[in-house]
């Protein structure tokens, strides 16, 4: 294929490889958090078959992406379900008695999935962009292969988090606060109100994360002493 020759298409992939790796610190973070519970086993294939699934959905989002982005409430809802997740992974809700390897490895992958489709509504905007600066007709591609590529560092940081998480739990609560953060900033940047947080709000993205980020942690923090009291 012709474009394949391009210096162009080359470095739009370059860029698009570099954008998500750089981006997705934070689905890193959930990756690790969501398979934490699981046997070793079970978390290599929760962070393989999780990390693939939101490669491939992310890849169906950024085709849509500026359309997704400019529909009012959309990040309202990110940010709320952000927080639910957050908490759930907090107090660990994931490691209920009862549930079998099979359950539980889906159970993973579903919440890896959520917050993958939850965050990524803002980092898909630069992958596209990224994507737009190849040859005429090959951005599908572009983002195909470049998204694709990435999976394998995705994988790679979620399991050093993993490890890093069993000797510093510390990490988990950290964690947890990010996607608090993230809620936070995503509730004041929907369309819908954007333009108030700016003039009403100094540094509304700033106060509001870190709003988020405490709410999170109050809230699991709270819940899981509940849950370890007797009944």
């Amino acid at each position: 294929m012709e474009m394949l020759s391009s210096t162009t298409f080359w470095i739009a992939l370059g860029s698009i490889i570099l954008t998500n790796i750089v981006l997705s610190g934070d689905n890193a973070v959930v990756i690790a958090l969501a398979s934490r519970n699981l046997p070793p086993a079970q978390q290599k294939k929760a962070i393989f078959w999780g990390s693939a699934a939101a490669i491939i959905m992310r890849v169906v989002l950024t085709v849509a992406a500026v359309k997704l982005l400019s529909l009012p409430y959309l990040k309202i809802i990110g940010a709320l379900l952000l927080v639910y997740i957050g908490v759930q992974l907090l107090t660990g809700d994931d490691d209920e008695e009862g549930h079998d390897a099979k359950d539980n490895i889906w159970a993973a992958i579903r919440t890896i999935l959520i917050a993958d489709l939850v965050m990524s509504l803002d980092n898909v905007v630069a992958v596209a962009a990224a994507a737009q600066k190849g040859p005429e007709g090959s951005q599908l591609l572009l983002l195909i292969v470049g998204l694709g590529l990435s999976i394998p560092l995705i994988v790679f940081g979620s399991t050093i988090l993993l490890k890093v998480m069993e000797r510093f739990p510390v990490i988990i609560v950290l964690g947890a606060a990010l996607l608090g953060y993230l809620a936070g900033e995503m509730l004041v940047s929907d369309p819908v109100d954007a333009a108030w947080f700016e003039v009403h709000v100094p540094h509304a993205h700033l106060v509001f994360g870190a709003a988020g980020a405490i709410l999170v942690v109050l809230i699991g923090k709270l819940l899981s002493r509940r849950s370890a009291q007797p009944a």
